[in-house]
Parts: C-alpha cells; sequence; structure tokens
C-alpha cells in the first residue's frame, strides 16, 4: 500500500501559480539567449552540490562545478558522491525525452548505483536485505523503514503508479513519487538521494523544465531542518501510508514557488550582466566573443582550452584575448599549466554589481 495523493482543491490556487511561473520559467529558458548555458551549468552543479550536502557531504560551488564538468577527478570522498549524483542526473536529462522510456524497477537500481557506486558498503544497484532506521537529530529513532522482505513488493507497487496516467498536475506526482520511494526506504544507503532524483525525474519526463531547472535540491539543503521535520510529519516514525500527505504536498509546492521565483530573477540579473558586459567590450572596440570569456571568469572561471573550442578560435588567439582582458585589469590568473583559469577581479566585479547583473 502507498501514501494516497491528498485532495488537491486546498492547493489549486497555489498550483495554479506555479504553473504560470514555470511556464514562464520554460519560456525565458527556451530563448537563444547566450547567458542560458552557463545559467544551466551553474544549476547543474549547484543541483548535485546541495542535493548531496542534505546527507552531509561537502564541496565548495566551485569544486562542485569543476567535477560536475569533468573539468578535474574526484579526489575524495564528498567529491566522489557529488560526481555520482551528477552521473545519475545526467541520465535523468537522457530520460526525459527517450521515446522509449517506461518506468521499471530495473531503472531505479540503476539510478540508485549511479549515484552511490563511489560507497560499496551501501549495496549500490541493489534492494536492502536488512531492517533500516533513520536515527533522529541527537539521538534516538526517528523512523523506522518496512521490513525487507516488503520491499520488492512496495517497489513494484510504486513502479505500477509511476506508470499510471492519473491526470495529476505533475509537480504533485512528483511530491508523491518522493514521498513514496524515501517512506519505502528500499536501499540500505541513499534513499534520499535517489528520492529527490526520482522526483526530478518525473519532473523532467513532463518536458517543461529540464532536470537541472526544475529541481528543488537548492531549497531544499537551505531548509534541510524543515525538509526532514515535514517527513517525520508525515511518516509518524514508521511506515504508515494511511496517513495524510497534505503537508508535504504544501512544502514541495512552497519549494517549486520559490526556486522558480529565483530562477527567473536570477535570469534577470544574467540579461542584465549580459549587456554590461557587451557594452564594455563594445566601448573598447574588442570583439564580441570576449564577452564569453568575461562571463565565464565572473563564475568558476574561464580556462584556454575550453574558451579556445566555445568561440571556436586558435589557442594562441585565446591565448591573446585573456592577456588582452588581464592587461585590462578584468580577470587575473590562478594557477599552473593545466589547472590555469582567469578570474574576475574586483574592478569587473564592481562594473557588474553596479549594472544589477550580480
Amino acid at each position: 500500500m502507498l501514501y494516497t495523493t491528498p485532495d488537491l482543491t486546498p492547493h489549486l490556487e497555489a498550483l495554479a501559480a506555479l504553473d504560470e511561473l514555470q511556464s514562464r520559467l520554460g519560456h525565458e529558458v527556451s530563448k537563444a539567449t547566450p547567458w542560458v548555458g552557463q545559467l544551466r551549468r551553474h544549476a547543474r552543479a549547484a543541483t548535485a552540490r546541495s542535493s548531496t550536502a542534505i546527507e552531509g557531504y561537502h564541496v565548495s560551488a566551485e569544486v562542485a562545478a569543476a567535477v560536475v564538468e569533468g573539468r578535474v577527478v574526484a579526489a575524495d570522498r564528498d567529491q566522489r558522491v557529488v560526481a555520482g549524483y551528477a552521473l545519475a542526473m545526467q541520465h535523468v536529462a537522457v530520460l526525459a525525452d527517450d521515446p522509449g522510456f517506461r518506468w521499471s524497477d530495473r531503472l531505479l537500481l540503476d539510478l540508485h548505483f549511479e549515484a552511490c557506486a563511489s560507497e560499496p558498503t551501501g549495496s549500490p544497484g541493489r534492494w536492502r536485505t536488512g531492517p533500516v532506521l533513520v536515527t533522529a537529530p541527537g539521538g534516538g529513532v526517528a523512523y523506522r523503514a518496512p521490513a525487507a522482505e516488503e520491499v520488492p513488493t512496495l517497489m513494484g507497487e510504486l513502479v505500477d503508479w509511476l506508470s499510471e496516467d492519473l491526470g495529476t498536475p505533475v509537480v504533485v506526482r512528483a511530491a508523491m513519487a518522493h514521498l513514496h520511494l524515501v517512506s519505502i526506504h528500499p536501499f540500505r544507503d541513499g534513499n534520499g538521494r535517489l528520492s529527490r532524483i526520482l522526483q526530478s525525474l518525473v519532473l523532467a519526463r513532463d518536458g517543461v523544465l529540464s532536470p537541472e531547472l526544475g529541481s528543488i535540491e537548492e531549497y531544499l539543503a537551505r531548509d534541510t531542518g524543515r525538509y526532514y521535520d515535514v517527513l517525520r510529519q508525515v511518516q509518524g516514525g514508521r511506515y504508515q501510508p494511511e496517513r495524510s500527505a497534505d503537508p508535504w504536498l504544501a512544502f514541495c509546492i512552497e519549494a517549486h514557488r520559490v526556486q522558480a521565483d529565483e530562477r527567473i530573477a536570477t535570469l534577470d540579473r544574467a540579461a542584465r550582466r549580459w549587456a554590461a558586459l557587451e557594452e564594455l567590450v563594445a566601448a573598447r572596440g574588442w570583439p564580441d566573443r570576449l564577452v564569453i570569456a568575461l562571463e565565464q571568469s565572473l563564475f568558476d572561471g574561464v580556462d584556454r582550452a575550453s574558451y579556445s573550442t566555445e568561440v571556436d578560435v586558435s589557442p594562441a588567439t585565446a591565448s591573446a584575448d585573456l592577456r588582452r582582458l588581464m592587461d585590462a585589469g578584468l580577470i587575473a590568473r590562478e594557477g599552473r599549466g593545466r589547472d590555469t583559469r582567469y578570474l574576475a577581479g574586483p574592478q569587473l566585479r564592481e562594473r557588474v554589481a553596479a549594472a544589477g547583473g550580480a
């Protein structure tokens, strides 16, 4: 038995407002604007970093971006967990528009393996064979999962439920999918991670937003205490699917609203930032492509090889462009050899901030 989807009547107004917000976000992202690529890259890294931080794995924003983009090899446990999460989300992106897609327990097991392969003691890609208890802050048992013998049957019910077309708003279905999986707790470890990945996959299959832009991981990471409090309120300490899931649904709708608002605000800042950079480059008579180097320098930095590839110029021309920006005091070099990156300097950051693009 799974949780019953709550009556949506009390949530219709909030769902309508959220639908309008997400449609607006989807429309803005679909425009052929040069800054959307940077937004997507940042969102992918932030999603992986945030979701793993909920479970106590911590890396800096800069390192998360480098790991997710494959610029560095994950060097320690936390970085490997971020890399695994990013791999599973890449899989989600592929599945989003796969015409042959179908839900199956094998799919969920594969996503779990990808996300958790760096932690073999957690039996990645396999249902648990023993009991699982979730520890409460300060000690004690916060949640007692169903017996291991019940897991295959419950997960079969979840796959059947996912396969049905219930005509329910996708945000509601995604929230309930998250609740179902995290409450069944089918794995020895990584249940929260896979629940959030599953939520993103349900949303991505709807096609309104890409996985990195439709997810709510950043919101959950900022308010992890409330995230767990609402789950405990609904679960009541053990698997009780007869309990009301309404508090959980309300929480997820609010999370999506806040996240969509923030994405739209980020796009607005990006447009102002790009305009300021274009103005700066034009005023100095530089080639338009230098806007891309300046944009990248403001985030995770720009390196010669990736810049050369992105703007389709020779390495020598790329080096000359970066030297020009350094001589102008707009960027500064960090690192040596292959690790060399160029980051925005105070002058550039102040100019962008003055334009409202920070």
